[in-house]
């Protein structure tokens, strides 16, 4: 999402300077690439531009296609073949071995619901949304639909699909993407055309709640900024819990354990780390969380640390299930060897984003497949005689 923040504001920028922009995005992916499906940039006439849709490799390209299809004001697919190092249509020998398609975009400051006023909508609440992008893989020369669509987590849809034969299948196919919980593919053949659909499942930011104000907190907080989460801390002392010590984050509370989750919106992307340096209030808010479906609660310190918590909660009468106890990573964060108060951040939120993703923190060098699954990239094919 925070590349989506930044490609946001750029466009608000070039629509106050009245420069025109065009919105360029990775719309499919067939084999490697360093960005997947749903990397964007936006380019301005001027030839800033904010995002990326690759290494650096297609950018140059990319810019020059994006300002024809400005000066054209057409929207246009391109095709990168990275298999073939002598593809005319690129020039470079990129070597990630796949095949790319973008789509080119102009964006009409007057158009109601243009692509970066949908981006807008699904980035200004704190929910799920799907965002459908159409393309012709059979006409890449003509004008192609786009960006048409929005299906937030409520059933509002924002915008119009230029089929309306086709209407009722993709947002069928969009609704499904919320139960699946990922982005999909779809091409949808009449009598009369065939189009391609990337239906993108949007979640929002992490919301990392950091338990404790103390100065390796803020390592914390910077390396979650950095990466695009949504950041609060939490802690009993005003004297340590100050905005002026923590700029970036969303919010800074003085609470007592027992207040925090009632100012706090937790949802199935929200993560906890206790590290206050107070065995009791770590405690008291640990047993505060365990109320609530949390998907990772991370504790501070070594396991006996974690181990006395478990069983003073347990002569309380706290029976845990074992549900809950697989939610409390304690000690927290991924083994790297890490030492300063950086590194230990760096560990604490690697783990995290690998909870959220059901993946396991390993090496990539041990793994056998390939690191994205060619299964996600599939295109369904949809017949509508």
């Amino acid at each position: 999402m925070k590349e989506i923040n930044r490609i946001i504001n750029a466009f608000e920028n070039a629509r106050k300077n009245q420069l025109r922009s065009a919105l360029v995005t990775v719309v499919h992916v067939d084999g490697s690439s360093y960005r997947r499906p749903g990397a964007r940039m936006l380019v301005m006439e001027d030839g800033q531009f904010t995002g990326a849709i690759s290494g650096g490799c297609l950018e140059g390209d990319a810019l020059r296609k994006a300002m024809l299809s400005l000066s054209q004001q057409q929207k246009k697919l391109v095709t990168y073949n990275t298999n073939n190092e002598e593809d005319a249509a690129i020039g470079l020998q990129l070597g990630c071995e796949g095949i790319i398609r973008v789509l080119f975009e102009p964006i009409n400051f007057e158009e109601l619901n243009n692509p970066i006023e949908l981006l807008k909508k699904a980035v200004s609440k704190r929910q799920e949304a799907a965002l459908v992008v159409l393309f012709s893989l059979e006409n890449k020369r003509n004008n192609q639909p786009g960006t048409v669509i929005l299906l937030d987590e409520t059933g509002i849809v924002s915008g119009d699909i230029p089929y309306p034969e086709l209407q009722d299948e993709i947002l069928k196919d969009a609704q499904d993407s919320f139960r699946q919980k990922k982005s999909s593919f779809k091409n949808y053949t009449t009598q009369k055309f065939s189009v391609t659909a990337f239906i993108e499942f949007l979640k929002p930011p992490v919301s990392l709640v950091i338990v404790g104000a103390g100065n390796d907190a803020i390592p914390m907080m910077q390396i979650a900024d950095s990466v695009g989460w949504d950041v609060t801390v939490v802690d009993g002392r005003n004297t340590h819990a100050k905005k002026e010590r923590f700029k970036t984050a969303c919010q800074v509370m003085v609470s007592t354990p027992e207040e925090v989750l009632d100012n706090i919106l937790v949802d199935n992307y929200t993560a906890f780390v206790l590290m206050t340096h107070n065995y009791n209030y770590d405690l008291a808010m640990l047993k505060s969380l365990l109320k609530k479906d949390i998907n990772y609660i991370g504790i501070l310190g070594p396991r006996k640390k974690l181990d006395k918590m478990l069983n003073d909660l347990k002569e309380e009468g706290i029976d845990l299930k074992e549900k809950q106890v697989k939610r409390i990573f304690g000690p927290a964060g991924l083994e790297i060897g890490a030492e300063t108060p950086e590194e230990i951040a760096l560990s604490i939120i690697a783990e995290i984003k690998a909870s959220f993703a059901e993946k396991t923190g390993g090496s990539l060098r041990n793994k056998k497949e390939v690191i994205h699954s060619r299964k996600d990239a599939l295109i369904i094919m949809r017949e509508l005689l």
